[in-house]
């Protein structure tokens, strides 16, 4: 069995790879020097909205560890004369691991709803003591992020690992083959990492809500201390138009980390279930 650190570091990454305004002025973070807002790209999504919220069951192996939720919110921000989705993802440990190594972790975004770019980026973490409080303001227009008036230039159409999430779920895979790449370019850490993610196909897997038909994909992970291989992670999103997470599957040098779906609501389709 994993212990303590080592098995709630990978609980922790698992989380945040599938798993807000502060000490600067973000309402102008992205316009134009006469005022004139960006022109971000249009991208179509019919697969989230506010309200949906989405909650997971974090186990290793038989043991029943934690849960994550990503919920979008109902709020109406706007950022730079922008209209924003503001999705919230949070980790935490069960009462049990509480007295073990507890986490408390959450993430936030705040999405540009016509572009699912991100414009602001919220991280908060605290697993055992150790804390990362990181408040970032995305600026598309000069290709950079702010963070405590530190500023970093950025790849175009840059995501941090929250919004990555939502915007692969408008990708459109119908014409997808196995073993297709799909790239993202994202931010974490205060460095961009172009985030690369193999289609695998389709699969139906069982669920607590039944069958359901999913698409298959293995984002490539770095081999080494934590993962055997880059195809060490699996995730399965639902086969329909909002393409749902429905599990995600870490397997690592000791063992797997899985999170199954277990509750949701406030989709915007029905799940893809199989006969």
């Amino acid at each position: 069995m994993l212990k303590g650190k080592r098995y709630f570091s990978v609980l922790a990454l698992t989380g945040s790879i599938f798993i807000g305004l502060f000490s600067f002025a973000p309402q102008s973070q992205n316009e134009y020097p006469d005022g004139k807002v960006l022109p971000l790209r249009k991208v179509q999504n019919k697969a989230f909205q506010r309200g949906e919220k989405l909650k997971y069951r974090v186990h290793y192996g038989v043991i029943d560890a934690g849960n994550a939720t990503l919920e979008v919110t109902s709020d109406t921000v706007k950022i730079a004369k922008r209209n924003t989705l503001h999705v919230v993802a949070r980790g935490f440990t069960n009462s049990a691991w509480d007295l073990v190594y507890p986490v408390r972790d959450r993430y936030e975004s705040y999405v540009d709803q016509e572009s699912i770019l991100p414009l602001f980026h919220v991280r908060r973490v605290n697993e055992g003591g150790y804390k990362i409080e990181h408040d970032v303001a995305f600026n598309h227009y000069s290709h950079e992020a702010i963070s405590n008036k530190q500023r970093f230039k950025t790849d175009t159409n840059v995501q941090d690992m929250i919004s990555a999430f939502y915007y692969a779920r408008v990708l459109d895979f119908a014409n997808a083959k196995v073993g297709d790449l799909f790239v993202v370019n994202t931010f974490f850490d205060f460095q961009n990492y172009p985030m690369k993610i193999k289609f695998m196909g389709t699969e139906v897997i069982h669920s607590g809500f039944g069958k359901i038909k999913c698409y298959k994909f293995h984002p490539v992970v770095q081999k080494g201390r934590v993962f055997k291989t880059e195809e060490d992670m699996t995730v399965w999103l639902s086969a329909d138009e909002s393409k749902v997470p429905v599990r995600v599957q870490t397997n690592i040098l000791v063992g797997a980390v899985k999170m199954d779906l277990i509750e949701y609501s406030g989709l915007t389709s029905v799940l893809n279930k199989a006969k």
